[in-house]
């Protein structure tokens, strides 16, 4: 893997002299009370200010403040006008823009596009307090105030938006957010060593219309430089260069036989190019219009992911050209232990009072331990935002922050919530080879097995849970996270670690199917693998003689499903005895792979054609719900509509009142009676205000 400049042995920024903030300035009041007549960075967010490493602009804001310079945070912003955006001043290097810790869209409307009530990132999780597409309405208000200053965009919104995009709220697809947002850099991914180097050489007087070089940036540009190698990938099946160069799908190397850094190629290997090679995708206004296009494009765009072999990408938007560096090179264990370890309050900023902020409740008491998730689950963001390269705090610093915690935090009651990240236990998991792992382009670790080259070794996670259980004062501690249980058999020590010490009653996994249709559109293992994670489970609860269970977690409706399949996985719960109460519904997000299924009805897991595999996708609403249905099968409003359709796929012996059947014939008075998907009817009622201004408000009719 390629090395990198440590992102603590960049000179301070003259500005260290104030030293470090109580809390970053919310106003101009703070600003005043810590000598600053001016902030060099601003960080606006969609996001209440917690000051957590858990919270996106507290870890950046407190990174730069590191640095030396001087960092304010305009959080939630009126987006109506510009005044919020004016009140800490002008910036003296750039804005950085982000949606918070949620994409806006995610954040604001269910799976079924509908708009939810609170926020959890918000004091006393009131919803509404962030525009649709935030990024792109902060940027606008941003120019509006302040013409000319050098606008950086980040944040998981940013990142999974950064080159043309299907969009699941407007069924299209959508322009990169750069030209949309006329930022002038994005950092997309884990943003540490960009945002760093960007602000020390705008501190140094470079313009940021030069700073095209940095690893995880994407900018508009005109040009190709004449000294670039492009791969052009613009056409299905036609992939041809501007000079002679490889097919972009004949770099696939499986990494288990894969024993050389040199990816193959069927013309030539470039790796002596790679740094000034770069692939052309399709261009957005191909793509917009051709789904098999934009498989393709999904396709080509995920296996160009590893920061070890990855080429720069560029796609013509209009006259100009996106233009994405390879991703970041992760974090080493010294650089990550020294940024969760600066001097972050873990609390709320103090302007928000006594609000309640359900986010940081949730995860107050919880330490991050790693980064990065090598599962590759279709359906996920993280491996697009965070990579699939595993990084790493060490050991004592995890401990030394579960002493903060015990030490200053006055309302902790012993109970760590969780030591996880992404995933629970991929904690110093990493390839065997660092060779193959550069040379690797697989797109999962674990799909269809485990890779022979891939460490499965669970003992520095099992000692550091035990040394974290033993320390003075706690009395628990607890794992949250997401559990890679096809990962956790392959230790059985640590599961009785886990299940004797660290649940608490209650486990929560994610099978999510039990058909091998939709998991192999997924990338997750077999429900096989589940029976035996269950099974070790069992054992050892009851060797500790603790009463405990596991929740498994389902999706409906994902790429790849069928009405009989979800109808096996309502017999399979029923069989098992699962009721699930509350279901989770595919959502498509931008840059996913599944997402590109949802859209293309191709699959982008092979290779794309006009006649490659078609996926079935459940897009009407009417099937959407049938699939929910089937996961609530218990549920007595869903038995009319589940009647219907199993006497449509000829399975009406499962409707009865005996054990066997799924549904029974009779319904309960007063239920069923509600129709599927019913909406509140609104009208619009026309009022005048002041002025003889008309608005429009919405009201139940």
């Amino acid at each position: 893997m390629q090395t990198a400049k440590n992102i603590f042995s960049w000179k301070q920024y003259w500005a260290k002299r104030f030293g470090t903030a109580p809390v970053l300035p919310m106003s101009r009041e703070e600003m005043d009370d810590l000598g600053w007549d001016s902030c060099d960075i601003i960080i606006v967010t969609g996001d209440a200010y917690v000051d957590h490493p858990s919270f996106g602009m507290a870890l950046i804001g407190r990174l730069l403040e590191a640095q030396g310079f001087r960092v304010g945070i305009i959080a939630q912003p009126d987006w109506q006008n510009t005044k919020d955006f004016e009140k800490l001043g002008k910036p003296n290097l750039f804005f950085g823009v982000t949606a918070g810790n949620m994409d806006s869209m995610v954040n604001r409307y269910t799976s079924d596009r509908r708009m939810r009530s609170n926020d959890a990132y918000t004091p006393d999780g009131i919803g509404g307090k962030r525009p649709d597409r935030s990024v792109m309405v902060y940027a606008q208000r941003v120019r509006e105030a302040f013409k000319g200053v050098p606008l950086v965009i980040g944040g998981i919104e940013a990142s999974l938006r950064r080159i043309a995009h299907y969009d699941y709220w407007s069924d299209k697809v959508r322009r990169s957010i750069l030209p949309d947002s006329k930022a002038d850099l994005l950092v997309y991914g884990n943003a540490e060593r960009a945002i760093v180097e960007i602000a020390h050489r705008l501190a140094k007087g470079e313009d940021i219309k030069t700073i095209t070089d940095i690893r995880g940036t994407a900018f508009m540009t005109n040009t190709i430089p004449d000294n670039w190698t492009v791969i052009d990938s613009t056409h299905i099946d036609k992939p041809g260069p501007v000079d002679p160069h490889p097919d972009p799908y004949a770099h696939e190397p499986d990494c288990k036989n894969n024993t050389s850094n040199v990816v193959p190629f069927t013309v030539k290997p470039i790796k002596s190019d790679r740094a000034v090679t770069v692939m052309q995708l399709p261009a957005y206004e191909q793509i917009k219009n051709d789904r098999v296009l934009y498989a393709h494009t999904s396709r080509v765009f995920h296996l160009e992911t590893n920061p070890g072999n990855a080429r720069a990408l560029i796609q013509k938007h209009g006259d100009r050209f996106v233009w994405m560096n390879p991703p970041p090179v992760p974090l080493s264990t010294k650089e990550l232990d020294q940024v969760y370890e600066l001097p972050y309050t873990r609390a709320p900023h103090p302007a928000y009072g006594n609000a309640k902020m359900p986010a940081w409740e949730m995860i107050r008491f919880s330490i991050n331990i790693m980064r990065g998730c090598f599962g590759g689950c279709t359906f996920c963001s993280i491996t697009e935002h965070e990579g699939r390269i595993i990084q790493n705090r060490s050991e004592d610093s995890i401990i030394r922050e579960i002493e903060t915690i015990r030490d200053t935090m006055p309302d902790f009651k012993g109970h760590i919530s969780d030591l996880g990240g992404p995933t629970a236990n991929m904690y110093r998991l990493k390839c065997k080879s660092e060779k193959i792992e550069s040379a690797c382009r697989r797109l999962s670790c674990v799909y269809p097995d485990i890779c022979k080259n891939m460490g499965t070794d669970h003992k520095p996670l099992i000692h550091l849970y035990q040394r974290a259980r033993k320390l003075e004062g706690i009395k628990k501690v607890f794992i949250a996270s997401g559990l890679r249980y096809d990962l956790a058999v392959q230790s059985p020590e640590y599961v009785k670690e886990l299940v004797t010490h660290h649940v608490g009653g209650y486990l929560k996994i994610a099978p999510e199917h039990t058909e091998e249709g939709p998991l192999s559109k997924m990338l997750k293992p077999g429900i096989g693998t589940y029976d035996k994670f269950k099974r070790m489970f069992d054992q050892y609860s009851d060797e500790a003689g603790k009463e405990q269970y596991l929740i498994p977690y389902f999706i409906s409706a994902h790429p790849g499903t069928t009405d009989e399949d979800m109808l096996n996985l309502a017999l399979w719960l029923k069989k098992n005895n699962f009721r699930p109460d509350q279901v989770q519904a595919f959502l498509p997000t931008p840059l996913a792979i599944a997402s590109g299924m949802y859209h293309s009805g191709k699959n982008p897991l092979k290779k794309v054609s006009a006649t490659s595999e078609e996926v079935s996708v459940p897009k009407g609403g009417k099937q959407r719900r049938l699939h929910k249905a089937f996961l609530r099968y218990h549920d007595p409003e869903n038995w009319p509509l589940l009647r219907k359709a199993l006497k449509e796929m000829g399975r009406e012996d499962l409707i009865g009142n005996g054990k066997r059947h799924l549904v029974p014939s009779w319904q309960p008075e007063g239920t069923g009676k509600k129709p599927e998907g019913a909406r509140k009817q609104v009208t619009k009622k026309k009022i005048t205000k002041r002025g003889g201004k008309k608005k429009f408000i919405k009201k139940p009719g």
